[in-house]
This record gives structure tokens, C-alpha cells and sequence, in this order.
């Protein structure tokens, strides 16, 4: 469905919404397609395509609202989904923070120019994306070493958005991600291991070659040959660069204005408090050109912008949509993101945090004796309090170098004391949603054996 077909549709929607007793209402429209081809041992083993349309509508009477979608745009569906979507916003509990943006507080920019986030060249055809695959399977099926390919995949989506609104708001925008992904095994029986690589960017011109990927997942499951548990005992543990975004992930939640508001966030005082050493900026910026989560307007139609997070270590602001910032007295961070049939909820859309200048060897020559974290699994966090315990694995460190790779483990501690003692490597890649190098926590819990 084109952009004015959906734009045609997502405001009729709104009007049948206003029809049906309304007071304000919003819709998303999405249309769009995808194609994924899997091989394994050279031939097809799976190829998925999708295609179709949704519609998201929510509905405010007073400070009660609902929300709910469909794949049915036919005039006499809309008219029912409106009608439904009316009926149980009435019997809704009452929350006066829940409501509209104010038309001065709209954005001005209703598309995504100067974003390049739809890559503009024609689409994939099947058969290039399984060359693709096949491609990246062969790479890492010839490294030797490598006993099989669990799965190789080539994908593409394009996909469009339209969100309008009662209040005047009606703007949309294109999307596209090309991707390409593989998981090798080394070893046999209770010896095997395995380890994968992926990529996806907005343009295909941006995307790895696919034996890359292949290469890197096949030298990644190579290296965790031999495998054991690591000592238990207090050491300091590096995140590699490949899932360190996640210990970052763990402060946009605590900064999420959804917990703050209510009162489950364990940085709930820290506003103004440091958060992060000394010389760290954690930054949002949604306006990146071909990243994947850039975006010119949020789920609210507000005009999305760059802020500070964190500036020099110091918590400067919550994440916030309309509601939570109506809830703690403050204003809108243009941070709303919204499913089908949810209501709109804070997210952030392209963090960075400030890099070091030291590189991953030098962190590793510096810790002495720990553990290096390179994928994890499972978690265990009080939101509240901080608490943070996952299972882990990676390569164990002696004397400032890699000695074997390790499995099976636990890492502990608490998040407050984890980010402060933060060492940022300058290895961060880019093209992530999350710009996270490599990072040092000087002291956590390691169970072994």
C-alpha cells in the first residue's frame, strides 16, 4: 500500500474514530513486505515472505483510552473496530496524564527527508538474497575447523508508516533493513560449539560483504573451542564490545519515564547525581542518517532531536512520552513509540555513549586476571534495587591475556556500582541503535566451578 494510500486510510480511520463518540483519537497505519531465505549445506532449507497492512487505533473519552488493530480495512471493519475501540475506553480506568498533544507542540516535519533510512534502489529479488546466504554459508563452512553451518540467512523488509491524529497531526515515512546472518559450529557431541555473526543496515550499499559474516562467525566459533568454567571468586570482567550495549540497556531502562513514574526505577533520586564516571556522555540522537532507529517525529507526532542523557557522568533527564512527563511534572522527550494495539510508551532511538581511547588489548593487559564477556544468556535484575545477575560466557584472562574461553557461568552485581567504575575502549561499532565500545567493570561476582 503506497504512502497516500495509507495516509487516506489512517485518516479515515480517525474520522470513523470521532464518529463512533470519540473525543480524540490516533492512528498508525503500517503496510509493507519482507522476504527471509534460510540455507544450510548449500541448498534452500526455509523462505519466508510477508506481506500485508495493519491499523492501530486508540481512543481518549475524557482521561480514559483503549487501544486496538486490525488487518481488515474494509469500510464496515473500521466502522466496528471504532465502535469497539469506543465501547471498552468507557469502562477504562481514569488516568488524566493520558491525552493528545497540544497542535503547537507538533512537528512541523511530517516525512523522513534527509533521514535516508529507505534505501531507494529496487528491491531484492529471492534469488539474490539466497546467493547471498549461500554466500556467507561458504565462507564459513570452508574455514578450517568449522564441522558445519547451523544456518545462514539473507533478509529485506520495506516497510511504511503513517500516524495521524485528531489534533491535526498526519505525516509518515519509509523504512527499509537488509540483513545478513550466520551461526557456525566447531567440534562434535559434548565438544561442540558454536557462534554466530549478523549485520543489518538501512542500505544494502552499507551491508558487509557475506562472506565477512561468514568469516566471523566461523573465527568466533573457533575461538570457543575447549570451552570450561571459569574460577568463582571476585575479578574484574570486560564486555566485549558485541554485548555491551546491554549493560547500557539496563540505565535507559532505569532512565525509562515508565519506571520512574512509577517509583521502579532503582536511578528514581538520581536526577542531577552521577550515574557514569566522570568525562561520559550518554547521548540520544534520532536524527542519524541511515540508522536504524532514526525517526523525523515520535509516536506522538512530536519532533524527535537529539539530547544529552548523561553529560559528563551526570543523569540529566528521564526518558519521557506525554504521559509519564504529565505524570512527573515535566516535559516531553518526543520519546513515544506505540505497537498496533498499545498505547504509546518511551523509548530511545540511537544512543551513543562517549568511547575511550584505549584499545580492547589494553583493557585486557590492565584487568590482570577476569573474565571477558562475549555473549550472555538469562537475567536476573531488580529493577528497583539494581541488583544484576546473567549467565555468561567468553575467554578467561591471565595475566593480562587471553587464556582460554570460558562457559557456564554466572556474573554478579549491582548496577550502580557496575557503571560507576566504567573503562570505555574506542571500539564501538557503528550502525548500531545502541553505540556501545567495549567496556571494564572493575569488580563483580564470577560463579565458576
Amino acid at each position: 500500500m503506497a504512502p497516500v494510500d495509507l495516509q487516506s486510510l489512517a485518516e479515515a480511520v480517525v474520522d470513523a474514530a470521532r464518529r463512533a463518540g470519540a473525543q480524540e483519537a490516533d492512528v498508525l497505519a503500517q503496510s509493507g513486505h519482507s522476504v527471509s531465505i534460510d540455507v544450510r549445506s548449500g541448498v534452500l532449507e526455509q523462505a519466508d515472505r510477508d506481506e500485508g497492512r495493519q491499523i492501530g487505533l486508540r481512543v481518549l473519552i475524557g482521561g480514559r483510552q483503549a487501544s486496538v488493530s486490525s488487518t481488515d480495512h474494509s469500510p464496515d471493519a473500521i466502522r466496528a473496530m471504532a465502535e469497539r475501540a469506543v465501547a471498552m475506553a468507557r469502562e477504562a480506568p481514569e488516568d488524566d496524564t493520558v491525552g493528545l498533544a497540544h497542535p503547537d507542540q507538533l512537528a512541523r516535519g511530517r516525512d523522513a527527508a534527509g533521514l535516508q533510512i529507505a534505501d531507494q534502489g529496487a528491491d531484492p529479488l529471492p534469488d539474490r538474497l539466497q546467493d547471498t546466504a549461500l554466500r556467507a554459508e561458504a565462507a564459513a563452512r570452508d574455514t578450517p575447523g568449522i564441522s558445519q553451518v547451523e544456518t545462514a540467512n539473507a533478509g529485506f523488509s520495506r516497510q511504511f508508516f503513517w500516524l495521524a491524529a485528531s489534533n491535526g497531526f498526519s505525516g509518515g515515512y519509509e523504512r527499509t533493513t537488509h540483513a545478513v546472518s550466520a551461526v557456525a559450529i566447531t567440534g562434535e557431541g559434548l565438544g561442540m560449539e558454536r557462534d554466530y555473526a549478523g549485520e543489518s543496515r538501512a542500505w544494502a550499499e552499507d551491508l558487509p560483504e557475506p562472506e565477512e559474516i561468514g568469516r566471523l562467525a566461523a573465527e568466533r566459533a573457533l575461538a570457543r573451542a575447549g570451552s570450561r568454567k571459569p574460577p568463582t571468586g571476585a575479578f574484574p570482567i570486560l564486555y566485549d564490545r558485541r554485548v555491551a550495549g546491554s549493560l547500557i540497556g539496563h540505565l535507559l531502562s532505569a532512565v525509562n519515564g515508565s519506571a520512574v513514574a512509577r517509583g521502579a526505577s532503582w536511578l528514581r533520586k538520581d536526577l542531577g547525581q552521577p550515574v557514569l564516571p566522570e568525562g561520559f556522555d550518554l547521548v540520544e540522537d534520532p536524527l542519524r542518517p541511515r540508522y536504524p532507529s532514526s525517526r523525523p517525529f515520535d509516536a506522538e507526532g512530536l519532533p524527535t532531536r537529539s539530547r544529552r542523557i548523561v553529560e559528563n557522568g551526570v543523569l540529566q533527564g528521564w526518558t519521557l512520552d506525554l504521559a509519564t512527563a504529565r505524570k512527573l511534572g515535566m516535559d516531553s522527550t518526543a520519546s513515544a513509540a506505540r505497537g498496533m494495539a498499545s498505547a504509546p510508551s518511551p523509548m530511545t532511538s540511537n544512543v551513543i555513549l562517549t568511547p575511550g581511547t584505549a584499545t580492547q588489548d589494553d583493557l585486557i593487559a590492565d584487568m590482570g586476571r577476569g573474565l571477558i564477556v562475549t555473549s550472555m544468556l538469562g537475567a536476573s535484575i531488580n529493577g528497583t534495587t539494581g541488583d544484576y545477575s546473567r549467565g555468561a560466557a567468553g575467554f578467561w584472562v591471565e595475566n593480562g591475556q587471553i587464556a582460554h574461553p570460558v562457559n557456564e557461568c554466572t556474573i554478579a552485581g549491582n548496577l550502580r556500582d557496575m557503571l560507576l567504575t566504567l573503562v570505555a575502549a574506542g571500539d564501538a561499532l557503528p550502525w548500531r541503535g545502541t553505540e556501545v565500545p567495549s567496556l571494564l567493570v572493575r569488580g563483580m561476582t564470577v560463579a565458576g566451578a
